[in-house]
């Protein structure tokens, strides 16, 4: 069973309204209880790196905020593309100020050479979704207001290239990304160019099992479909379209020319990220699509190392992708 995960164990316990164990506790009153991601870590200069972070309030009236991180490297001589992403976290838990986001971002834009504009997006089930994807195209949006020069953050004023975006997340928050690129196909926002999308071991579902959820993962697929129906209680179940690409009729149109989709070989959602590759060679979407898979590695296994084998050739892969280097 999948080490995030813990067991993989479904609640039975009438002590609170709902529990997902080892994640979030919903008391009969209401409130929630987080059992993870609770721990912040503050902005600053990353010694092991160099990168330096800035927290950013991106709506005052909703409280959305965003850490940016610039590389060392950074001068207003040469702008840098721009990676806009969505942290992780079934919808209900973490932040991309934790100790589990934080080091990795600052890792993953100095060795993408990028500038990363990690959003910290309202979380459910207090705040249901759609709220989070309307919280993240915010994000976006806020993000366009610099590509002339004059918006309210001066460090993607000076150092931004909004020529060349990226839109990137892990589990929920690559579950973002694709949403974010479907809407962006249909709602382009001046200002911005959509270059590509990474997708790091997708959070994707639906009603019908497939591959190893028939199998192997299949309790593991009761317990992680319960994250997706408490974060949006009021949608249509599994099949949602923003859950199950498959039942999403724009999916041909994602605003992008080409995806990067991780899928790691012990996940069990690898299958669905295999899925979603097949899905949109077929769907008429005109891009290119790439896939990189890590051996012997569970579900987001990157968050926790930085420096092993798997982990190096993932982030240099990601790095690639931005920077369009060619691969041997």
């Amino acid at each position: 069973m999948s080490s995030v995960f813990g067991s993989g164990e479904i609640s039975t316990s009438d002590k609170y309204l709902l529990e997902i164990i080892g994640f979030i506790r919903v008391h009969k009153d209401g409130h929630c209880e987080r059992l993870v991601g609770n721990r912040k870590l503050p902005a600053g200069t990353d010694s092991s790196t160099g990168v330096q972070s800035n927290d950013v309030v991106i709506s005052p009236e909703t409280n959305v905020s965003a850490r940016i991180y610039i590389p060392k490297t950074a001068t207003s001589n040469r702008k840098l593309p721009v990676m806009i992403y969505f942290h992780g976290g079934g919808f209900v838990v973490e932040s991309t100020t934790t100790p589990l986001y934080h080091p990795t971002l600052n890792h993953l834009t100095a060795k993408s050479n990028v500038i990363t504009v990690s959003v910290d997006y309202r979380l459910g089930p207090e705040y249901p979704l759609p709220i989070g994807y309307t919280d993240s195209w915010k994000a976006i949006q806020w993000v366009a207001s610099h590509g002339t020069g004059h918006g309210p953050d001066p460090w993607l004023n000076k150092f931004a290239d909004l020529r060349k975006v990226f839109f990137a997340g892990d589990s929920a928050g690559a579950n973002i990304a694709h949403s974010m690129a479907i809407r962006f196909g249909s709602y382009p926002i001046a200002g911005l160019n959509l270059e590509g999308v990474i997708l790091l071991h997708p959070y994707f579902g639906g009603v019908n099992p497939i591959g190893s959820e028939l199998g192997k993962h299949k309790q593991l697929k009761a317990f992680t479909d319960q994250f997706w129906n408490l974060a949006n209680p009021s949608g249509t179940g599994l099949d949602d379209p923003m859950f199950n690409p498959e039942k999403d009729p724009n999916v041909s149109g994602l605003g992008c020319s080409k995806i990067l989709v991780a899928v790691a070989e012990k996940d069990s959602f690898r299958d669905r990220g295999l899925y979603y590759k097949e899905l949109m060679e077929k769907s008429g979407w005109p891009g290119k699509i790439e896939m990189i898979e890590s051996k012997e590695k569970d579900h987001v296994f990157f968050l926790f190392d930085h420096i092993s084998q798997n982990a190096c050739t993932l982030y240099n892969r990601i790095c690639t992708f931005i920077n369009h280097q060619s691969r041997v």
